[in-house]
C-alpha cells in the first residue's frame, strides 16, 4: 500500500473504463448526425442547388438573354423540386406521428409535435439595466454584464463573517459490494444527457456486470488514494 502509486492507478483505471465504452460505442451504434435545419434537403438537392450555382455563373460572365432564360428556367426548377421535397418531407412526418398515436409510443410522439411547433426561434439579444429598463445596444449590454458579474463575485467585506468549526475528518465507509454498484448502476435515469466524457448512462447499463465490476475496481482505488492521503496528512 505504500509503495503504490494510488494517484496513477486510479486514472488509469478511468481511462481504461472511459475508453472502451466510447470505442465500443462507436463500433456498435455509430456516431449521431447533427439534425439539419432543413432535414429534407439531399445530395438530390444539392445537385439542383449546383445547377443553379452554375447557371448564374454563366448569367454574370455573359449576360445574354439565353443565359438569362436558361437562369431563370433553372431557377424555376429549383424552387419546384425543394417544394417537392419538402412537401414529401412533411407527409412522412405526418404519417410517423400517426403512426407513433396509434402504437401508444408518446415519447415519440410529443418529441415529433414539439419538432413541428418549434419553427424560426430568434435568439433574444435585449436585456434589462439596472434601473430595469431594455437595452439593445451591443456595448451597453457588454457593459451591463460587465457591471453584474463585478457586483456578484467581488464581495466585500468577508472578514466580519464569522468562522465555524470544520471537521474534515470523515469515518471510514466500506467499500460497496458488487451488488450494491450493481444496483445503483440500475437505478441510472436513462434519457438524460451526458457529462463531460459523452458517456450517457443508456451505455453503462449497457455493459452489464462487466463494466460494474470495473466501476467497483475504479471506486476501491479511490478509496485507497484517500485513506493513504489521510494518513499522509495525519502523520
Amino acid at each position: 500500500m505504500e509503495n503504490l502509486n494510488d494517484d496513477e492507478d486510479v486514472d488509469r483505471t478511468w481511462e481504461n473504463i472511459k475508453e472502451n465504452i466510447q470505442k465500443s460505442a462507436k463500433e456498435s451504434l455509430g456516431l449521431h448526425e447533427l439534425k439539419q435545419n432543413k432535414p429534407w434537403f439531399d445530395d438530390e438537392c444539392l445537385g439542383f442547388s449546383d445547377q443553379r450555382k452554375q447557371a448564374t455563373m454563366q448569367w454574370i460572365q455573359n449576360p445574354s438573354q439565353n443565359n438569362v432564360d436558361n437562369l431563370n428556367n433553372v431557377k424555376r426548377e429549383v424552387r419546384r423540386h425543394f417544394r417537392n421535397k419538402k412537401k414529401a418531407y412533411m407527409r412522412a412526418k405526418i404519417e410517423e406521428l400517426q403512426t407513433n398515436s396509434k402504437i401508444k409510443n408518446i415519447r415519440d410522439l410529443y418529441r415529433g409535435i414539439s419538432d413541428f411547433k418549434k419553427g424560426y426561434q430568434p435568439r433574444c439579444i435585449i436585456v434589462k439595466d439596472e434601473k430595469g429598463d431594455l437595452v439593445a445596444d451591443s456595448h451597453s449590454i457588454v457593459a451591463r454584464w460587465r457591471n453584474y458579474f463585478s457586483q456578484l463575485f467581488n464581495v466585500h467585506g468577508v472578514k466580519d463573517v464569522g468562522q465555524a468549526e470544520i471537521h474534515t475528518a470523515e469515518p471510514p465507509v466500506p467499500e460497496p459490494s458488487a451488488s450494491e454498484v450493481e444496483l445503483a448502476v440500475d437505478k441510472l435515469k436513462s434519457h438524460k444527457s451526458p457529462g463531460t466524457y459523452q458517456i450517457p448512462a443508456e451505455l453503462i447499463k449497457a455493459g452489464g456486470r462487466t463494466i460494474c465490476l470495473e466501476i467497483r475496481k475504479l471506486i476501491a482505488s479511490g478509496r485507497r488514494r484517500n485513506c493513504l492521503k489521510s494518513g499522509r496528512s495525519r502523520s
